[in-house]
């Protein structure tokens, strides 16, 4: 058995979270860190979705680290090949690279009562840590297709998110099932490529347009000697977002934002039959927003055919709708989202009772602040439950909860603790506070049932506030909120 390596901290995951998480630990003097990362890369989801097109639905000055901001951006909305460069800088520039161990896939974590510390075991080894970071992240886990006969299709079948790069689409006849966040940016980029494109569309989205469009040298060499200037647009964007979120939280306003996707439903799409079937029955903002402006263009390109009602069912070479029509394919390409409320890194967590982390959830996951659980010392979770957003950057939302990490590592220095947790009633008040807030939102309210429910209908996914609101709450670390354990046990 290879001998367990001591370190304080250990962090789950190379994307944003793990990176700022590592950040903010050395700024605060605490070098006594590793990062276990399961792939051979950093990056986290802008590392495993490289799919054609592959690209971020929020500007690129809101969505980057507000303490490491990024002049150099080349479009508003930045690709994913330049978010994947900036993550590799971060890591480059802050000396993170001697702490990232790859090809470390972390396969147990069990909170150790006697010791007050995580045992942690890994395909490359096994480690004791005063503190656990799980930054895992939320869209790690691709959700495939429960279609029956799709083992019989013979053919090449991928997720947008583990995009098979040897299959050459060119001139192939290909099956897109899903139309969501991922598929609205790669239908347009393989559309031209392809014979026939057969997308498979269960329920439409709403989409607004992008305007996307490159940032000028010039504006980038201001960036470069002013800084403050980007500043004020990063400030600018966030006020433009949060303008937004507002009829996110009151779903009356958002009949001031209907008339903006309707009009480019109605504008793009001249057809009037096509229009129909593209047209959502559902409040905007249930179900996430899509943002393209070549989203409904490649739709009506002759090369392709747009089903109804989703997929049924798959053969031999052939993908059959709802309409009973079995369709010949060559390839299928699966946009059908990730496994987000069942944290699948909560399936090998155990905490101080033993207990898996998923089966203390169970259908619903709830954490106090989105970021500690009851029964799970010492844990941090980035992100945890109810630390989405729906309407703006998540990258606001990690930083709060770093700064809520660093700040319960100060406390514990200062007053010599060994470990802390949330007591069960400051969890509990959190989280009825976050469902009471929750009730009269777009999410709840808007007559969808999208990802952001788990299973018992709960919104488990979105914070039903401000980034600004979270980070008042989540930042500082208040002690009375938690249970803690003295170094001499």
């Amino acid at each position: 058995m290879p001998e367990m390596r001591r370190v304080r901290v250990v962090i789950v995951g190379s994307g944003f979270g793990g990176l700022a998480a590592a950040i903010r630990l050395r700024q605060a003097g605490v070098h006594d860190f590793v990062i276990l990362e399961r792939a051979a890369d950093l990056g986290g989801v802008w590392r495993e979705n490289s799919y054609p097109g592959c690209a971020c639905d929020v500007e690129s000055h809101l969505y980057e680290l507000s303490f490491a901001p990024n002049p150099d951006w080349t479009r508003w909305y930045p690709p994913r090949a330049e978010i994947w460069a900036y993550i590799r800088r971060l890591a480059q520039d802050h000396a993170l690279t001697p702490f990232i161990r790859y090809n470390e896939e972390v396969t147990r974590a069990a909170w150790d009562e006697a010791s007050a510390r995580w045992e942690i075991t890994s395909t490359g080894g096994r480690w004791s840590a005063q503190v656990l970071v799980a930054a895992p992240g939320a869209l790690a886990t691709p959700r495939l297709p429960d279609l029956p006969g799709l083992d019989r299709f013979g053919g090449p079948v991928f997720h947008s998110a583990r995009w098979d790069h040897d299959v050459d689409l060119r001139g192939k006849r290909v099956a897109v099932l899903g139309t969501g966040a991922s598929a609205v940016q790669f239908v347009p980029a393989i559309q031209p490529e392809v014979a026939r494109l057969i997308l498979f569309q269960r329920t439409p989205g709403w989409v607004i347009p992008r305007r996307d469009r490159p940032v000028s040298p010039r504006l980038r060499a201001l960036f470069r000697r002013r800084p403050a200037v980007q500043r004020a647009l990063r400030r600018l964007l966030y006020v433009r977002h949060e303008a937004l979120g507002v009829a996110f939280r009151h779903p009356r306003l958002m009949r001031v934002m209907d008339p903006i996707a309707r009009r480019h439903l109605r504008r793009s799409v001249p057809d009037p039959a096509l229009r129909t079937r593209l047209t959502p029955d559902y409040t905007l903002g249930c179900k996430r927003v899509l943002v393209s402006d070549d989203w409904y263009p490649a739709l009506q390109q002759p090369n392709v055919e747009l089903v109804t009602g989703g997929a049924v069912a798959a053969g031999p070479g052939t993908v059959t709708g709802a309409d009973g029509v079995a369709r010949p394919a060559d390839v299928i390409v699966c946009g059908t989202g990730f496994q987000v409320t069942e944290f699948v890194f909560a399936r090998c967590v155990r905490g101080r009772d033993g207990h898996l982390l998923s089966d203390t959830w169970g259908p619903s996951p709830q954490a106090h602040l989105g970021t500690t659980v009851t029964g799970f010392p010492n844990l941090f979770l980035l992100s945890g439950p109810n630390t989405g957003l729906g309407h703006s950057s998540v990258l606001l939302m990690f930083e709060p909860q770093v700064e809520h990490l660093v700040n319960a590592l100060r406390y514990m220095d200062a007053h010599g603790l060994a470990a802390v947790e949330p007591r069960p009633e400051a969890q509990r008040a959190f989280v009825e506070a976050v469902d009471r807030r929750m009730r009269n939102t777009v999410w709840l309210r808007g007559g969808c049932r999208s990802w952001y429910l788990d299973s018992t209908g709960r919104n488990s996914t979105l914070w039903p506030g401000t980034p600004a609101a979270f980070r008042r709450r989540v930042s500082p670390f208040r002690p009375r909120e938690y249970a803690v354990r003295t170094a001499t046990g």
